[in-house]
């Protein structure tokens, strides 16, 4: 996930402010391999946590994010869209970073198996040990360590739209090739429905100096005829915060 996180790191001066406010500031780590931990630091935002009665998840929510409940909302629209409902007994999830959206998947299903691919050595480490998943290795753009048609539901949140067009689409393929027939497959794009020309002025002028690959576009056709020739169709969609603008995550169902 080294490309993901190389796209997630340019919200550091718009988090910094941010995070200053609760008392610490952003630090890289020595033992991150360019994960979320370049833009999270893990000792820092748990003693912020633990401070303010939240969990990690809705701290981060709350603070860096300026959305409290944003991750919750999420998990609510996938609920209602029945994502949740064949209880999957395997999951995994591409660059859960401090695990908020896993936390809150796991209140919803009881997996046999949750896999993730993170490169942030202390968040991964933490998600091993609290919640007992299993950390794969990973490369950046492959999830080669889980076999074909073993997943019933793979899932990334707030990755696709830090990460180049190539990155993203690898993932892609290597999502469909993982999926169950019958599983799902959930994640969010910044596609141009989240691109009104107000909303690309506000990324202009207040998302801040120095963003490489973030925010990355992707064209919803894009994804939805990808997907098709992958024997994956379009469920649904709905639009997600992001910063100062917002994200559209899209959900799929591969076919039998």
């Amino acid at each position: 996930m080294k490309a993901v996180n190389r796209g997630k790191s340019v919200v550091k001066s718009g988090a910094r402010r941010l995070l200053r406010r609760t008392g610490f500031d952003i630090v890289r780590s020595t033992d991150n391999l360019g994960g979320v931990d370049d833009f999270i630091p893990f000792e820092a935002t748990m003693r912020a946590a633990r401070a303010a009665g939240l969990s990690v998840g809705d701290h981060i929510d709350a603070v860096m994010n300026g959305t409290p409940g944003a991750t919750q909302s999420t998990i609510d629209e996938l609920r209602a869209l029945g994502v949740f409902a064949a209880g999957p007994d395997t999951v995994l999830e591409i660059g859960p970073g401090s695990g908020r959206y896993l936390e809150k998947t796991l209140k919803e299903c009881s997996p046999g198996r949750y896999e993730i691919y993170e490169t942030a050595e202390p968040w991964a480490n933490y998600l091993v040990e609290t919640f007992g998943v299993v950390a794969q290795p990973t490369k950046g753009s492959s999830l080669a360590a889980t076999p074909d048609s073993s997943v019933d539901l793979v899932q990334a949140h707030k990755v696709f739209n830090t990460v180049t067009f190539l990155c993203a689409s690898r993932y892609f393929f290597e999502m469909a090739r993982v999926t169950r027939p019958g599983g799902r497959i959930v994640f969010d794009v910044m596609t141009e429905t989240c691109l009104d020309p107000a909303a690309v002025r506000t990324w202009a002028t207040q998302g801040g100096a120095g963003h490489d690959s973030f925010p990355a576009a992707m064209p919803r056709t894009t994804c939805v005829d990808l997907f098709k020739t992958l024997g994956c169709g379009l469920e649904a969609g709905f639009r997600a915060p992001l910063g100062v603008g917002s994200t559209e995550v899209l959900v799929f169902a591969k076919g039998g």
